[in-house]
């Protein structure tokens, strides 16, 4: 039978986003604090929010993950409570911590909605935790929290974006459907902080974050021949570049890269946000609005895949991933599934692990 041991609890740890149009400047001061970046600035940013009603999908996202997952458990005799907190909204971390506490849970499973390596999508949160943690009052027990190996190779990921792409190639037409150039989406973040991104002892093999992202894109774009039986070119591009001009970004951009596609008479593409779990605003504004108004004003043929979300596969993932880890903390031997070429990641990040920017991290 399944077993959760030594787990009492379990911990969706989230971006956050803004829930009305007043919320969305604090929302953004939260997520740039520290940045000195003017209130003017940010109120451009917020734009992207208004034009959705000031409301950002991830919430509704986490929500409707948390009550799939829920069902996922309790299907497989699983009793383990959910719980969310997010970094940079309502839940707050902090407060979810402190209920944690309040509730007696002493081990907590982490599952980040972010299934890469970097500073900003695993370390972060990490720092997150320790801060939430560190914040409880000091006659508090605070509860012990674990997080899952980083999944983006996980069988259940890779499954759930395959059917994305699957089902947007279906829609395209018949006339350019096997020409259709398959583009894989991700987050850019600064090279520096690519470059520090996995394990200190793996950095010779290359950013941690950029190779994740390509052999799970390799490992898609495989799936869908086999299914097809069309060898499609595919490649990896960058959306939601902010910061500093001066500053080096992960390129190239997926605009940009239309431009290029274009010129080179590539007739369709399938935009596939390999980089994120569920459809938010990166998804929705820069790919939905930006990236297929680019591609309609070049000529190109061009369907976005869906994200993972509550497909199935993904559910069951990460339960998966929540038995896996419980029996490595009892100390069993155990399977970790993993497609592509990476192999599984790691359950406890080494030092040096993701710095970031941050020298003196």
């Amino acid at each position: 039978m399944p077993n959760p041991d030594p787990y009492d609890a379990l911990l969706l740890l989230s971006f956050g986003g803004p829930e009305k149009p007043e919320d969305v400047v604090p929302f953004l001061e939260n997520v740039t604090r520290g940045r000195g970046i003017p209130r003017e600035r940010l109120e451009e940013v917020g734009q992207h929010y208004f034009l959705f009603g000031g409301k950002s999908p991830i919430n509704d996202q986490n929500k409707a993950l948390i009550a799939a997952l829920e069902a996922e458990l309790a299907a497989a005799g699983i009793d383990l409570p959910v719980y969310w907190g997010n970094r940079n909204w309502e839940p707050y971390l902090p407060d979810t911590v402190a209920q944690l506490a309040a509730d007696g849970r002493r081990r907590v499973l982490c599952i980040a909605t972010s299934a890469y390596s970097s500073w900003s999508s695993c370390r972060q949160y990490w720092d997150n935790i320790d801060d939430a943690l560190a914040a409880l009052p000091g006659d508090v027990e605070p509860p012990r929290i674990d997080k899952v190996r980083a999944y983006f190779n996980h069988p259940g990921f890779v499954a759930a974006n395959t059917d994305g792409v699957l089902a947007a190639l279906a829609d395209l037409p018949d006339g350019v459907r096997d020409q259709a150039r398959l583009v894989f989406v991700t987050h850019s973040i600064p090279t520096a902080m690519s470059d520090s991104s996995g394990p200190p002892a793996r950095r010779a093999e290359g950013s941690a974050y950029v190779g994740q992202h390509l052999d799970v894109a390799a490992t898609v774009a495989a799936a869908v021949r086999e299914a097809t039986g069309v060898e499609r070119e595919h490649e990896l591009v960058y959306c939601s570049r902010s910061g500093s001009p001066r500053t080096p970004w992960l390129e190239p951009d997926v605009n940009d890269r239309l431009e290029e596609l274009a010129a080179e008479g590539v007739p369709a593409v399938v935009l596939v946000p390999v980089g994120f779990v569920s459809d938010h605003m990166e998804v929705v504004y820069d790919l939905d609005t930006e990236a297929l108004a680019t591609a309609a004003k070049l000529g190109i043929e061009a369907r976005r895949a869906a994200s993972a979300g509550v497909h199935p596969a993904f559910v069951t993932a990460l339960r998966e991933l929540v038995e896996e880890r419980a029996a490595v903390e009892r100390g069993e031997d155990v399977a970790r599934p993993a497609l592509g070429v990476r192999g599984p990641s790691h359950d406890r990040c080494p030092v040096g692990c993701c710095l970031g920017e941050r020298a003196d991290a």
